[in-house]
């Protein structure tokens, strides 16, 4: 039997192994095999045949079938997929457990405590990092939005808007609980991107950009983090952010800012 490499590296989303993925399939084509016959079908050395059957039966892919000689079955593959989206769901729900209960530990007490003393011991100069690739310069924007105490500034083109919305949205509702002024300035004026506004629109003030393509937020004057290509001019990919917390030179954009908001044109505004 004749595998191709390509199918058997798609079946790794299952969570097999090389050995295992090709097995399996022999095992379907056959419905019920022994052990030997399934090594010579799929290229599986003989000595790792028993462990490899082994690891599916635990996981679900096959049974042993009963008697003399021993024989396998395959389980159907509609099967297979709802036990292993199962077992991937109760994994992840006892994982998120283990750290929702972590929260409340002396463990995470010990570890915040070290950060904080570490974060004193360095020098203005150190807090700086750079970030390849878009979603690590979004959750570095995220952990920025979920630590600003005052104020956060967001600017972005029109297309990034729509997708900084869809990833910051409830962060923003939550910060505008905690009392913290959002602004947020971008080109607008695609049927999309007035969509994604109505996301924040009761939390987030809004004002209209024209002929500026920025890509850069503040919080509480103190950080910032900018991006330095434009979004349509580099894959997602490669895009690169830089992050400083640095008061002065935040501070200083930020005023900036304040002066080219004002005269902005208002598209929502948060009624206080």
């Amino acid at each position: 039997m004749i595998m191709q490499k390509e199918f058997i590296e798609k079946l790794k989303i299952f969570g097999l192994n090389s050995y295992e993925a090709k097995i399996w399939v022999a095992l379907l084509s056959r419905g019920v095999s022994s052990a030997g016959e399934l090594s010579d079908i799929s290229n599986v050395p003989r000595s790792r045949s028993y462990d490899v059957l082994e690891s599916l039966e635990k996981k679900g892919f096959i049974v042993m079938k009963i008697g003399k000689p021993i024989k396998y079955i395959a389980v159907p593959p509609n099967e297979v997929l709802e036990r292993v989206k199962g077992k991937i769901k109760e994994d992840a729900d006892a994982q998120a457990r283990n750290l929702e209960n972590l929260r409340e530990s002396d463990v995470l007490g010990e570890l915040s405590s070290l950060h904080n003393k570490g974060v004193e011991l360095v020098e203005p100069t150190e807090l700086t990092a750079s970030f390849r690739g878009r979603n690590k310069v979004y959750e570095q924007i995220l952990l920025m939005l979920k630590e600003a105490e005052e104020e956060f500034i967001l600017v972005s083109t029109e297309e990034g808007l729509v997708r900084k919305l869809d990833f910051l949205s409830r962060a923003f509702k939550k910060a505008h609980e905690r009392g913290v002024k959002i602004k947020i300035a971008a080109p607008i004026t695609k049927k999309e991107t007035k969509e994604a506004i109505k996301l924040i629109e009761d939390f987030a003030e809004v004002r209209k950009v024209k002929d500026l393509r920025a890509r850069f937020a503040i919080a509480d004057g103190e950080e910032i983090a900018f991006l330095l290509f434009d979004d349509d001019a580099v894959h997602p990919t490669y895009d690169v952010g830089v992050w400083v917390n640095t008061p002065f030179f935040a501070s200083a954009v930020q005023q900036l800012f304040d002066l080219a908001w004002n005269e902005l044109e208002i598209v929502v505004k948060v009624q206080n």
